[in-house]
């Protein structure tokens, strides 16, 4: 696939993976992307998957037309892109190996050697001319690994951008790019909003016509939608006005004071009110929506002197990921001894600029007309805020 006048895309879809990094599902796969940049000397960015060597290799030498290469330029070290370095280094004794020295550092425990005698170390600020591209490379430490660089082709205007901008789903699937690449980044990059901006500050000066990630689709049309949402994202503001609702139910009850509570926030004006099953909704999917919306109503049962397991390990899975700037609501339900309410609070307590609604609601296994009347206060507090 042709990029640009000088630049291919080598990359390869994966239908074959079932869990990303053990963890994320991915219906429609995964792809690792690769490119080449021919030009009087050639660049070879990044590798792919291990399982898939035998064919970036033949999509590499079908690019390069009997060329040899000159460099292979490592951004990330993740086994994803970085499986194949060792084999490439095989098939092109004569290319150097341009990375930042955390990545020759950590080749030297993936394959054993750090290509000592075919290193070019770089980092923040330094250039390498390939002829017509003069490419700028960028330190992106802990977006999301701490050896990351970014590389800016001062010629096309294209920003190789590492694990930025990527998104979950095979390259021969269609589908919308914000839902994926939101579950994308708040699952895997979202912890480091910090780091994230530091790199969009660095770029902020830069033209950009064309963004070639590592994950997904290459990005040219409506750039600023993308370094917007991206923005936003990592500052941990408010994508989309709304209410989240996250619960867990157990015989049913909570469930029905959920569904009543969204019925009393549309009755008050709120459009957007999003209801998740914790046991039986994809935790990625949900987090992306914690981070999403600016209200969130975390409703569930007194379990074992604790919480239910599925809200535990969700509010375990935002707050690591620096759960912050949200207006936060309770629903409880505990048969004799409810605490529920006091144990999430205690789990969100070191998470920055929460806002609590004031109005509780309180259930003794099933609820009442005090309970009704609790819910409607706190559907009104919440769409007036």
């Amino acid at each position: 696939m042709k990029i640009a006048k000088d630049v291919r895309y080598v990359g390869v879809n994966d239908h074959e993976i079932d869990l990303f990094e053990g963890l994320y599902v991915v219906p429609n796969g995964m792809s690792y992307n690769s490119y080449v940049i021919l030009d009087e000397k050639i660049a070879v960015m990044d590798t792919v998957d291990k399982a898939f060597g035998a064919q970036w290799l033949q999509n590499v030498a079908d690019a390069l037309q009997g060329k040899t290469p000159d460099y292979l330029i490592v951004q990330h070290m993740e086994p994803d892109h970085s499986s194949n370095v060792f084999a490439f280094a095989e098939k092109y004794p004569t290319a150097k190996i341009v990375a930042s020295a955390k990545a020759f550092a950590m080749m030297k425990n993936y394959f054993g050697t750090d290509f000592a005698d075919r290193q070019t170390v770089v980092g923040e600020g330094d250039t390498l001319c390939l002829g017509k591209h003069e490419l700028v490379f960028f330190a992106a430490p802990m977006v999301h690994w701490p050896e990351v660089i970014v590389t800016y082709d001062t010629t096309d205007k294209t920003l190789f951008s590492a694990d930025g901008f990527g998104k979950f789903g095979a390259l021969d699937c269609q589908e919308d790019w914000a839902c994926e690449a939101r579950r994308y980044y708040f699952g895997i990059v979202g912890k480091y909003g910090v780091q994230v901006q530091n790199l969009l500050k660095k770029l902020a000066g830069k033209e950009i016509k064309t963004i070639c990630p590592l994950h997904g689709p290459v990005l040219e049309d409506d750039l600023p939608y993308y370094l917007g949402l991206y923005d936003t994202w990592s500052k941990y503001q408010t994508e989309t006005d709304g209410v989240f609702i996250a619960y867990t139910s157990v015989y049913g009850n909570t469930k029905r004071a959920v569904e009543k509570l969204a019925k009393c926030l549309q009755e008050n004006g709120c459009d957007k009110v999003v209801v998740t099953d914790l046991a039986r909704t994809d935790s990625a999917e949900a987090v992306e929506d914690a981070f999403r919306y600016g209200k969130i109503v975390l409703a569930t049962t007194t379990y074992n002197g604790e919480i239910f397991p599925f809200m535990r390990n969700f509010i375990l899975d935002i707050t690591e990921r620096n759960f912050q700037n949200k207006t936060v609501a309770f629903i409880e339900n505990g048969s004799w001894a409810p605490m529920a309410t006091r144990v999430m609070k205690s789990m969100l307590e070191k998470c920055k600029n929460l806002q609590y609604a004031e109005a509780t609601v309180k259930i003794l296994s099933s609820m009442t007309k005090e309970n009704e009347e609790q819910i409607a206060a706190l559907a009104e507090e919440l769409c007036k805020q």
